[in-house]
């Protein structure tokens, strides 16, 4: 990505509270123009520190953070005009819902037949509107998340920030709330930077995630590459199901490697951070990568397991295995063995090597 398509742009910003500890540490970002950014991490892991500098509503202890190559680290707030969408939606309960989208514009001193118009636009944008004489304590949650985004877009912002806009929403409303949301970035074009915790929201929505841990960001890459090549132990774990086994490095080959596991089965995998002979190592695999092979034919990275239990899941089923002295591992089958599985079975697994990634 070049610079001329970068929005933001983050140099050496680190934040301590305390002197001593790095909430964020040595961050190198860049936003794109028009890109939906999720900033997905563990509660601590600096996600969130990140979107409050951005906005500021914290100063970075060291480093700068620039909009369109110019510093913005020492402007205030609501000179940086960007829309901003919270959790708790903090609306004005004594507005009604036209009054709270117009205030940004209100703030801003815009005319009223311009105010009136804007607010229109933004109320269609959301599809709410026949509610704009409401007051907030007479919607849904959804609905007033949806007055939280339109006062954010109202403005006609170049970046709207988000923190957990949809965590208080029931699971079905926040997955109908993510396509919508997706839907309406496209539509507009505008830059989306949004904090989640929530690993399914950030790969539903975005085109690129940065996984933070520690303050640090882990990896930063689009959705399918993130989910299916995780860079490091932490990424791999925290992003999507995975199945892990215990092993040894065997054999170097560069790109691969070979590993032995504690009963002497051998594997073959991706060596994806250079783990060289002896190195104890996890190998990580994706439960749907996994097969359950015909007992009869040849051929590697075969394994033989024990199913400790069969779960139904409406359009697959999990079996969780068991493999001597490993974690339990899970394997995502097609509904099509639906009654051939049982619990005390054994079963032969075949993992993949393209997808079986080995980290140090």
């Amino acid at each position: 990505m070049t610079q001329s398509t970068a929005l933001v742009t983050f140099t050496g910003v680190q934040k301590t509270y305390d002197g001593r500890t790095l909430v964020v540490q040595d961050l190198n970002l860049e936003i794109q123009k028009g890109e939906f950014l999720s900033l997905l991490g563990p509660s601590g892991s600096g996600k969130t520190t990140t979107l409050m500098m951005l906005a500021g509503f914290e100063s970075p202890t060291a480093g700068e953070i620039s909009l369109n190559g110019v510093p913005i680290t020492r402007t205030p707030p609501h000179k940086r005009n960007f829309g901003m969408v919270f959790q708790n939606y903090a609306l004005f309960p004594h507005m009604t819902v036209a009054d709270n989208i117009a205030y940004p514009l209100s703030v801003r001193k815009l005319g009223k037949a311009d105010r009136e118009a804007k607010v229109q636009r933004a109320l269609d944008m959301v599809q709410m509107n026949p509610m704009g004489s409401r007051y907030p304590s007479q919607l849904s949650g959804g609905q007033q998340q949806r007055v939280a985004l339109a006062r954010a877009l109202v403005f006609d912002p170049q970046l709207v920030l988000m923190d957990e806009p949809l965590g208080a929403l029931d699971k079905q409303l926040r997955e109908h709330m993510q396509l919508e949301l997706k839907a309406l970035h496209r539509r507009l074009g505008v830059t989306f930077v949004y904090v989640t915790h929530d690993q399914s929201e950030a790969l539903t929505m975005s085109d690129r995630v940065a996984v933070f841990n520690d303050g640090v960001i882990q990896q930063i890459d689009q959705v399918d590459r993130l989910y299916e090549t995780p860079s490091n132990r932490f990424v791999a774990s925290f992003v999507g199901d995975n199945s892990v086994l215990d092993a040894t490095v065997v054999h170097n080959h560069g790109e691969h490697c070979d590993v032995q596991l504690n009963d002497g089965a051998q594997l073959s995998g991706i060596n994806v951070n250079q783990a060289q002979p002896g190195d104890k190592v996890q190998c990580s695999i994706r439960p749907e990568r996994l097969t359950v092979a015909d007992a009869h034919s040849d051929g590697g990275n075969r394994l033989q397991a024990s199913i400790s239990d069969v779960i139904y899941f409406g359009d697959h089923l999990r079996l969780r295995c068991e493999l001597p002295g490993q974690p339990e591992i899970s394997v995502k089958v097609p509904l099509q063995h639906l009654g051939q599985m049982a619990a005390g079975q054994s079963v032969a697994l075949h993992l993949p090597p393209r997808h079986l990634r080995i980290y140090r």
